[in-house]
């Protein structure tokens, strides 16, 4: 929705083209599309690679757990605990960098409801991913078991948000969605739509 508005604000007609997470970046660089609009987060390793518009909204990541469950967030809580993450994402990347020495294993998985299902299942003891993608499962019955036990900080890690990615040689695109950025938040309807869904500022600090 967010994604129609800033196109609109652009003045183009946007085709929404589902691609695997892991795929996402060479995708665009070998011009299958020309943005990446699926929550990926602005950091210095895909700056790399990619081009970032300034974000268009950060959430915190998470990690959840059984709600009987003692983890905690820290290292030292995933102690020999099986821990579930998104593969290519920063989220992965996090738990390999703090919890890979402490926890059992950091186990990847191809998509994010498939480590959320072995959750459930009990296959794994925690997972990693951004918090407001929990939101969703948590709030329906599969999610009822668990639980967020705690946020991830690691600016590093994660970046100064989620952005729009580009090709690096793309500037005039770029441009343009920043303005578009710009003024959906300036003229409220960014604001009309964040409400609609949620009962905090999504966009952070």
């Amino acid at each position: 929705e967010l994604g129609e508005a800033i196109c609109k604000a652009m003045g183009e007609t946007c085709v929404w083209t589902p691609i695997a997470w892991d795929g996402i970046i060479p995708a665009l660089n070998a011009k299958k599309i020309d943005a990446i609009f699926a929550s990926m987060s602005i950091t210095e390793k895909r700056m790399k690679v990619i081009n970032f518009s300034n974000k268009y909204y950060n959430t915190p990541a998470a990690i959840v757990g059984p709600k009987d469950s003692k983890i905690d967030g820290s290292p030292e809580s995933v102690k020999g605990k099986i821990v579930g993450v998104q593969v290519s994402t920063t989220h992965a990347d996090y738990a390999k960098k703090h919890f890979a020495d402490m926890a059992g294993e950091v186990k990847t998985y191809q998509a994010f409801d498939e480590h959320n299902n072995d959750l459930v299942a009990g296959r794994v003891d925690a997972v990693v991913g951004d918090s407001l993608a929990f939101a969703d499962f948590l709030s329906k019955d599969a999610g009822k078991c668990c639980e967020i036990k705690g946020y991830l900080n690691d600016e590093a890690v994660f970046g100064k948000g989620v952005g729009v990615g580009m090709r690096k040689d793309d500037a005039e695109l770029l441009a343009k969605f920043n303005a578009a950025i710009e003024k959906v938040r300036a003229d409220g309807t960014y604001e009309k739509i964040a409400k609609k869904y949620f009962d905090f500022d999504i966009y952070g600090k």
